[in-house]
């Protein structure tokens, strides 16, 4: 099998210190990747390599659509990668917290339009008919995500699950090949957890591929079909939920020894 997104030989240096060393990783169409560790072990570092944010000092992103034909994301501005097909959340929520909820959605589709500055003007009926069209795929993206009925909040007065949420819609709304979840769950109480474990489940089943970073590790070991572990930089480990689950090295050193707990 082909992965959609491959990374092999990923480095990342700020002067002297070594953020990222050689790191390699591979998502599969259809799955749900975990990329875990300690804070400091770089997986902030590794998603704003992916998307552009870093210029990485070594190594090759590649991601692969259904159709073929592969692309190298190296060096490319962080709305090019997007347009390629990787879009991204935060650890700490970025939203126009004074635009409504609709507009935050409509804004990730913007890299989809093909208006541009005179259709904006003028206001020609192809740009009207692609203004409605944006309109309609992104109530449907809030339907979906459970947020249909806050369409006409402002971002800034919705709870912080359904901040999460938005986020997560104005992602979907560039129609990504790959989904980069910086921890979904971080803030959240159980129950919006579970509902987060639903979601994230569902938008997999639509045939998307993710790949998250995330502290929760009963969430991790719920959703992921693989898991990469890193620390300092470097990959520790590798393996199914279950492998590392039982990897004495990965239990001692990031989940504690109560795994069978988790």
């Amino acid at each position: 099998m082909t992965p959609v997104l491959e990374v092999t030989g990923l480095t990342m240096d700020f002067g002297g210190i070594r953020a990222l060393d050689r790191l390699d990783l591979r998502v599969n169409p259809g799955e749900i990747v975990a990329l875990i560790g300690p804070n400091g072990a770089g997986k902030t570092t590794f998603f704003n390599c992916l998307t552009g944010l870093y210029r990485p000092t070594a190594g090759d992103l590649l991601l692969t659509p259904p159709d073929g034909g592969t692309r190298r994301l190296n060096g490319l501005k962080p709305n090019h990668v997007t347009m390629q097909g990787l879009a991204r959340t935060f650890q700490n929520i970025r939203l126009f917290p004074n635009m409504t909820v609709l507009e935050n959605v409509m804004i990730g589709r913007h890299c989809r339009t093909r208006a541009r500055v005179l259709g904006a003007i003028f206001r020609d009926r192809r740009t009207r008919q692609e203004e409605r069209e944006i309109v309609a795929l992104s109530v449907s993206i809030l339907k979906e995500l459970g947020l249909g009925d806050m369409i006409n909040e402002f971002a800034k007065n919705l709870p912080y699950g359904a901040q999460r949420r938005l986020e997560i819609a104005r992602a979907l709304a560039t129609d990504p090949l790959v989904l980069l979840l910086d921890e979904p769950a971080a803030g959240m109480n159980p129950q919006e957890t579970r509902e987060l474990d639903e979601l994230i489940r569902r938008i997999r089943d639509k045939g998307l591929s993710i790949l998250l970073i995330e502290h929760d590790m009963k969430l991790v070991m719920s959703l992921s079909d693989y898991i990469f572990v890193m620390d300092y930089g470097k990959k520790i480990a590798e393996g199914t939920p279950e492998e590392i689950r039982t990897n004495p090295a990965v239990i001692k050193a990031y989940l504690g020894e109560d795994m069978d707990d988790a």
